[in-house]
């Protein structure tokens, strides 16, 4: 069986590393806000050249501190895309804001920006863009428009850790970069956990209180918060892996070459990457005429695929009306898309074998 990622592989790996850092947690018993925390935050901030990251619950948390730290709220409207996973809007309808869906760039799979300006309203506050599979948003032109609006920027990078964009790391581009350290991500821990990367020393200052049940000190709580700290055994797992990102990046960035060069089939288009960018595969997903028999040739070879994303957030019951416009792209790319096994310990002989399949379905 070829699964779609591979834990355990990475886990042996660093099995001495990782082990020793858990250990070393229970050995201090310092299991909140601990020292392991505030290594990560520094570590990761260094990592972005940025001078602040404030560790958070999950990825789904770092997207709702963040929108509530920027102000957003009830009735106001957010631009973002109806191509990834429900939390990105989900956070929104939780505070009370609307999203507004945009379609996609058919090859990137990322919002569009060039649609973007025509959506803004009186009422828009914000912009979402997400940095989907890996690669960067398209985010020159989204910036402009936020700034000739008076737009915040809080961009996704769940699936992106060390991507960039024109040589500077998503989430540094707006006013905060949100990322989520889930099991599968490229940077991930063993549990749920996330981290806000900000330039900006209020927006932390407000993200620490917020993350902390509104409190500074002790049992003193100046606003209504949310328990949302990162975890202090989590954060050493993250810690040990983080001095590694930039080689899973290429491990994953060689395996979606070696696909491109196994993979033949005229019905089939890889994935794109921007010239600007440095995609680092959370998935390689491709378009695929023939999914479903693509789907059930690997599955009776014992190779998984998965479908990222069946159903878009625009035809989902509870984001019903929220697109503006028309969404053909996004229409026609999720009926078609396709992600295969990616994870930076896959071998060359399993991809192979990926591509004769893939090649070999009549």
């Amino acid at each position: 069986m070829i699964p779609m990622v591979d834990l355990r592989r990475q886990y042996l790996q660093l099995k001495p590393e990782i082990d020793a850092a858990v250990l070393g947690v229970l050995d201090t018993t310092q299991f909140i806000l601990g020292p392991n925390v505030s290594a990560l935050e520094a570590e990761v901030a260094r990592y972005h050249d940025l001078p602040h990251a404030v560790g958070v619950a999950s990825g789904t948390d770092a997207l709702l501190l963040a929108l509530r730290v920027l102000g957003i709220g009830d009735g106001d409207e957010v631009i973002t895309t109806p191509f990834t996973f429900i939390a990105t809007a989900e956070v929104l309808g939780l505070l009370g804001a609307v999203p507004v869906f945009v379609d996609i760039d058919p090859r990137t799979f990322n919002i569009d920006p060039g649609l973007i300006e025509a959506a803004v309203t009186p009422r828009t506050r914000a912009i979402i863009p997400v940095h989907l599979f890996g690669q960067a948003c398209d985010m020159a032109p989204l910036l402009d428009v936020a700034e000739k609006y008076g737009l915040r920027v809080i961009e996704d990078c769940a699936q992106a850790f060390g991507a960039r964009y024109r040589g500077q790391p998503v989430g540094t581009l707006g006013d905060a970069g949100c990322f989520s350290f889930f099991p599968s991500k490229n940077l991930a821990c063993y549990g749920d956990g996330g981290i806000i990367v900000t330039g900006n020393a209020e927006i932390d200052a407000k993200l620490r209180v917020l993350r902390n049940h509104g409190s500074t000190v002790r049992y003193h709580h100046s606003i209504l918060g949310y328990n949302s700290r990162l975890d202090e055994i989590q954060a050493a797992i993250v810690r040990i892996k983080l001095r590694h990102i930039d080689a899973f990046n290429a491990g994953r960035r060689n395996a979606a070459e070696q696909y491109r060069q196994v993979i033949r089939r005229d019905d089939v288009t890889l994935p794109f990457e921007a010239p600007d960018c440095n995609h680092v595969f959370h998935q390689f997903t491709l378009l695929a005429e023939r999914r479903d028999d693509l789907m059930k040739s690997l599955s009776e070879e014992g190779i998984a695929s998965a479908i990222y994303y069946p159903i878009p957030l625009h035809r989902q019951e509870v984001f019903v009306g929220r697109s503006h416009g028309a969404l053909p792209v996004t229409e026609r790319v999720a009926d078609r898309v396709l992600s295969l096994p990616m994870f930076p310990e896959i071998t060359p002989e399993e991809i192979r074998r990926i591509g004769d399949v893939i090649n070999d379905c009549v």
